[in-house]
This record gives C-alpha cells, structure tokens and sequence, in this order.
C-alpha cells in the first residue's frame, strides 16, 4: 500500500536568519511522499535569496503573497496542500529528524484521531538549550482542560487535513493564537493523541509575536467570546465560568507585576462574579494587598 502524502506548511515574514534552518529540518524528514510548502507573506529582508538556494528541491512548492498576516499565510499554505495529513513548521523553528513517520504511524493507529502531537524543547535565537518547563498535555476529548491552557504545541503536531477543512481552517478575524483558536474547533469533533516524544524546537528570541503579552490576553479574549457563541454546548456553564475566571486572573496577575494596580483589580472583580470562590483569584488579592503600589513606575500600554 502506498504511504499517504503528508502537507508541511511554512508560513514565513522576514525570517531569513531562520528560514533555511527550519526548511532544512522539513525536507531532511524520512517520510515520503511529502509536499513542502512555504509561503512568504510579503517578506523584504533576506528570504527571496534564500529560497533560491532550494528552488530544484523534489516536493518544494513556494508562494508569495503580499503581507496579509500569519493568518491568511498559513490559509494559502492550506488552500494549495493536497496531503492526507498537514503540518506546520513555523520558519523561527526546528522539527526533530523522524518526526513525520513517527506521527503517521501513531494516528493511523486510532481511528477518530484528528491531531497527534508531543513535546517541544526550548531553544535561543542562536539555536541554543533553553530551560523547558514541563507541561500537562491531554488526550482523547480534550476541550475543557484545553480551555485552560493551550498545551497543543502547534509545531509538534500532525493533524487530518479534512478535520482541519471541516472546521474552516484558521479564523481571519484572529491576530494570534490562531492555533489555539483551531485546536478549540477541533476538540469539539475529534480526539487528539499525546505522545511524551520531543517533536520539535521551539525558538524564543527578542521580538517574536507570542511576546506581545498585552495583545495576547486581547486576544485570547476575543477567540473565548467567539468559542462560547459558536459552541454553547461544547462545555458546561460551570467549566465556562471557570475558564473566564482563569484567564481574567492570568491577566491580573500579569498587570500586578507591571505596577498596574486599578486594571489588576478590575479584572479580579469580573473574576470572582464569574467564579466567587476561585482560589487563584483570592490568592492573587492577598498577594496584591500585600505587595506596595508600583503606580508611576511604568507607563500604561
């Protein structure tokens, strides 16, 4: 029986420092038949030249696009992969040699499984070690736990191509988390598959996205709100409170430490009417009664 083709997608805007080590990492993959994909969402820096390098590469498709956003790139990458199954390597990061024939062995094990995904490890802007903390991961119906924690590590997984297409693929009217977002979609219709094997490095340097704190609890908000209307019945009032309270308090404990007292508070507020006996909540209001007011040390974003 012939192997099923598999879809990688890199969606990349001026990563040229990182580009070649990421595609590098996609094509030495052992799995075949794959289909690489990369899409250049209106790059100006180094990237065109590089992809030069890797023009007469076997399976290499690439695509360029004016700058739409990581949304619309990874959408196009998507609209053009024709695989069984699809995955993405983000151009900032690494996946680990055997990573594909490993995973399509594992999902073909368990019918009803849309995504198998695993471990990451951390690494610098120069490709070196980084501590790793280490992360409950779930499988099987997994839509309340991941309500409270996106522990799908988007670059580790393998995912069913139709699953993805059922579920519209990646929501235009997101900024970020958009994997988070789809991996809530998904979990309402399918199983997912952990594995404790490191698929894949995650690269955290000065300047990416995922570092913009203040946008990504906007965020996270936005897709919540969007989640709970689309899907009323995929969790119960209870679990739903309960996650409002956690995010709202996520964000409290964040805006404490940046000296931003009245907006901390006002979050513990809407916390605790979601959730009037939440610990984490209350823990947070002992520790910011406690601690000295900060005001005026840092300008409000």
């Amino acid at each position: 029986m012939t192997p099923d083709l598999v879809s990688a997608v890199i969606a990349s805007y001026n990563m040229g420092r990182y580009l070649g080590t990421a595609l590098d990492s996609v094509l030495a993959q052992d799995y075949r038949p794959l289909q690489v994909i990369v899409v250049d969402d209106g790059s100006t820096d180094e990237t065109e030249s590089i992809l030069a390098g890797y023009r007469d590469r076997e399976g290499l498709q690439v695509i360029r696009q004016a700058n739409l956003g990581q949304t619309s790139a990874k959408n196009r990458g998507l609209s053009v992969a024709t695989g069984k199954y699809v995955a993405f390597c983000d151009a900032d990061n690494v996946w680990l040699p055997g990573k594909l024939t490993r995973q399509v062995q594992l999902i073909e094990e368990r019918p009803g499984v849309a995504v198998v995904y695993g471990d990451v490890t951390l690494i610098d802007g120069a490709g070196r070690p980084r501590p790793t903390p280490k992360v409950r991961r779930y499988s099987g119906r997994i839509t309340r736990p991941l309500l409270f924690d996106n522990f799908v590590t988007f670059n580790t997984a393998l995912v069913l191509r139709a699953a993805i297409e059922e579920c519209g693929g990646f929501d235009p009217a997101l900024r970020m988390a958009i994997d988070y977002d789809l991996w809530l979609r998904l979990s309402t219709r399918y199983e997912f598959r952990y594995v404790p094997e490191t698929f894949a490095q995650y690269r955290v340097w000065e300047g990416q996205m995922s570092r913009n704190l203040e946008g990504r609890f906007e965020n996270a908000f936005e897709m919540m709100a969007r989640f709970f209307a689309a899907h009323p019945e995929a969790v119960s009032e209870r679990d739903r409170n309960a996650a409002w309270a956690h995010s709202l308090v996520s964000r409290a404990r964040w805006r404490l430490r940046d000296g931003r007292r009245d907006e901390a508070w006002s979050d513990l507020r809407q916390a605790l009417r979601h959730r009037w006996w939440d610990r984490r909540a209350w823990q947070t209001v002992a520790r910011g009664l406690s601690a000295p007011s900060r005001a005026g040390e840092r300008g409000r974003s």
